[in-house]
């Protein structure tokens, strides 16, 4: 696929804070190094406006993700670039709630489009239009080539639409890789928090939303401590992300739960930090606890980080089986919205040092099957089937559905 030219469009890009920016960030420059030219379309939030970092030129052009602005700017760079291909890292909340970008790939035509969806959430439309919103979402997908869903969950959710030509899953993998800072002491580390040496020490990684159950963590927390255990929590990370501040409202009310339940003593906030602080972090902690409110899956970049820190996970039983995650093997999972459950789970694995270690270590054995590496490989192989299919004009099946094996 050398000399391949590229165009991502995506909501965020770094220095703005979120997965979704941080996935297009590496990936584009793992593809890069395999040879595609690469050109990214984003926010002017990933200033200056249009600059080459690394291997890829970077156009952070969109103040307005509406009809308007986003279909005159990428058809600007369409002629300019003539794109072989446009993937889009579709997260609805980072194009504004808008459904513009849903609609994009029927707009524009001739040019081969590849959605990455990094969840199936719907836009914004109207206060009842329920129907609506699902539509753009599905029309999106059959409006393209190839789909990509980072998930069992989602896949499941997308092969039972009809229309749509093709739906892949590639994984993400973390964002965050294992690097701790030079001289890194463990007991110094939770001593600056005022965290003792016989404390269990918790954490949780990520942005905060109402699908991350930081509500039942903190009530499990109080539970904890109402019975004078000795547990702390540490939340890495930023709280609110860059392209949804919308989600400031459910981090006030994580903080004012902590402060009603007199807790602000054991939660500890290190906010945004650098990549050998989260690795410290994580380091620092005895159990990682992620109780998502859907359910654990693999589209989850703080899972994603957890398990390559190799750190024992508490979280919540997935809504679509996934084998790989195995319960007391690498990882420990609880019903979702269920505190108590929760604190249990915490009451039994600071009692069980061996259980903590097998967890650990099945989180590292799990985490080396989301590669950076193998990821790029397994997506440039979707875009050079796309790209093939598209110059003969024939149709992409489902892998499992093709004959040509």
């Amino acid at each position: 696929m050398s000399g391949t030219k590229l165009l991502l469009i995506t909501g965020e890009y770094p220095p703005m804070e979120g997965g979704v920016a941080d996935f297009t960030a590496i990936v584009g420059e793992r593809l890069a190094q395999r040879g595609v030219d690469v050109h990214v379309l984003t926010s002017e939030q990933a200033q200056p406006l249009q600059e080459r970092r690394g291997p890829v030129t970077v156009h952070a052009r969109m103040d307005d993700w509406g009809f308007r602005p986003l279909y005159r700017t990428v058809r600007e760079l369409v002629d300019s670039l003539s794109p072989d291909l446009i993937n889009i890292q579709y997260q609805t909340a980072a194009f504004g709630m808008h459904p513009a970008i849903n609609l994009l790939p029927r707009y524009l035509g001739g040019v081969p489009f590849v959605t990455t969806f990094h969840d199936l959430k719907v836009p914004y439309l109207l206060p009842k239009a329920v129907r609506l919103r699902r539509w753009v979402n599905r029309e999106l997908a059959r409006s393209c080539a190839a789909t990509i869903v980072t998930n069992a969950q989602d896949r499941e959710a997308l092969e039972q639409v009809a229309g749509i030509r093709r739906v892949e899953m590639i994984p993400i993998g973390s964002n965050i890789s294992f690097r701790l800072p030079p001289g890194f002491d463990r007991a110094a580390w939770r001593a600056q928090w005022g965290v003792a040496d016989r404390t269990m020490l918790l954490s949780f990684f990520g942005f905060l939303n109402d699908s991350k159950g930081a509500i039942e963590l903190i009530q499990a927390l109080k539970q904890l401590t109402s019975e004078r255990r000795p547990v702390d929590l540490v939340m890495i990370g930023g709280a609110v992300s860059s392209s949804n501040a919308s989600n400031q409202l459910y981090y006030d009310r994580v903080k004012n739960m902590i402060t009603e339940n007199r807790l602000d003593d054991h939660v500890f906030w290190t906010g945004y930090i650098a990549n050998e602080e989260v690795s410290a972090a994580f380091a620092s902690s005895d159990v990682c606890v992620l109780p998502f409110a859907d359910g654990v899956s693999f589209r989850r970049g703080s899972l994603m980080a957890a398990l390559t820190h190799g750190v024992p996970i508490i979280s919540t039983h997935p809504e679509v089986p996934v084998p790989e995650l195995v319960h007391g093997e690498n990882i420990y999972l609880v019903p979702p919205h269920k505190a108590s459950a929760v604190a249990d789970a915490v009451r039994e694995l600071s009692q069980d040092a061996d259980l903590r270690a097998r967890l650990a270590r099945g989180a590292r054995e799990l985490s080396r099957q989301f590669d950076w590496d193998t990821i790029a490989d397994q997506t440039l192989a979707l875009f050079q089937e796309v790209l093939a299919a598209s110059r003969v004009n024939v149709p992409l099946q489902n892998a499992d559905e093709s004959t040509d094996h």
